[in-house]
């Protein structure tokens, strides 16, 4: 199959989800299975991700077919292959470096920092942070993890006990606990302290702005939109394992983009109800406000990208760096600050 082929059908799986037409999905789905049913085993890196989406199309349209092949994390493998993943790609230190820079520049002179993070995964954005904080005087450092549910708290809690090993072998007073989101009045529960820190690691498309005029909005948003980064995504890691990517591109490609690619799919919701809520995404930002980036902010980022090389670069626009390959940004990074603050 051509590519143009695999993407017309998948975007005709998209639209048939769209407009509820179970029957069409399901046969386009099905059509997809056959076709790509023998992809694990061949070296075409878009075959691998449209196999992806396709079972998430798969999911939308009939639960009860049953996918050859479907990504199930393991947390050993999933760890491996988010180390790989920061060894040969800047994709994951640009977020992390980022926003612990920017996170240094606004609690200067802060001795107790509380950081409220929804996606803490390995924690491995937190040590060099720790570091810093730990050459402050009296510093105290708290995080308070966000999970939507129970079935990941024993990872999180193993997360725990490692920030809290390596604070102790840095002298670092440090807190870390946990809290399950359910309600939006579930927020209400965290204890903010003098300096309060929400750090964001939106890995999935799925907190989209969008308009309900938009009678295909799955098809001409957010389809669309996670095919085309992902997309973008996989061919940079190919370029960044060269020759040899075979094994260790596949350990990333089962482990982290087919299981984001499935979330992100699943969590597209068809409800007219959850379509309003989508809607108003962003509408929790409006009491705050974007302020730019610091000039050391900016030349740490470009200068952590140029190590990599192979088609990444760092695109600069007003109170936004983003990190790209080639014409395509891969990920984002701002700071948002409430609209009363002064500095």
């Amino acid at each position: 199959m051509q590519e143009s082929s695999l993407t017309d059908l998948l975007l005709m799986g998209a639209e048939a989800v769209e407009a509820q037409n179970w029957s069409l999905a399901s046969a386009t789905v099905e059509k997809l299975i056959d076709l790509l049913s023998n992809t694990e085993n061949g070296d075409d890196s878009f075959k691998g991700l449209a196999l992806f989406f396709t079972q998430g199309l798969n999911y939308k349209s009939n639960t009860s077919l049953q996918m050859k092949n479907e990504p199930v994390a393991e947390h050993t493998n999933t760890i491996f292959a988010f180390q790989m993943l920061q060894e040969l790609s800047p994709y994951v230190k640009f977020a992390h470096f980022t926003a612990n820079q920017a996170i240094l520049e606004a609690t200067q002179g802060d001795h107790e920092v509380h950081i409220i993070d929804f996606d803490i995964m390995e924690g491995v954005q937190w040590p060099p942070l720790m570091v810093e904080l730990a050459m402050r005087k009296d510093a105290f450092l708290r995080i308070t993890t966000i999970i939507a549910d129970q079935t990941n708290a024993v990872n999180v809690l193993q997360t725990g006990r490692r920030l809290k090993e390596f604070a102790n072998s840095i002298n670092l007073a440090f807190m870390f606990d946990q809290m399950v989101i359910v309600r939006e009045e579930d927020y209400e529960k965290i204890e903010v302290g003098n300096t309060l820190i929400a750090n964001c690691m939106i890995h999935q498309l799925h907190m989209p702005n969008r308009s309900l005029q938009l009678v295909k909005s799955f098809l001409g948003e957010f389809f669309c939109e996670a095919f085309h980064h992902y997309t973008a995504l996989s061919g940079s890691l190919v370029s960044s394992f060269c020759g040899g990517y075979k094994i260790g591109f596949r350990l990333i490609e089962k482990e982290l983009l087919g299981i984001r690619i499935l979330d992100s799919l699943k969590q597209f919701p068809c409800e007219k109800k959850e379509k309003m809520l989508w809607a108003n995404g962003f509408a929790y930002l409006k009491g705050f406000r974007r302020i730019p980036l610091s000039f050391s902010n900016i030349s740490q980022a470009k200068s952590l990208v140029s190590l990599f090389g192979r088609g990444y670069w760092v695109q600069q626009e007003k109170c936004m760096l983003a990190l790209c390959w080639k014409s395509r940004p891969l990920t984002t990074a701002s700071i948002w600050v409430p609209k009363t603050k002064a500095k």
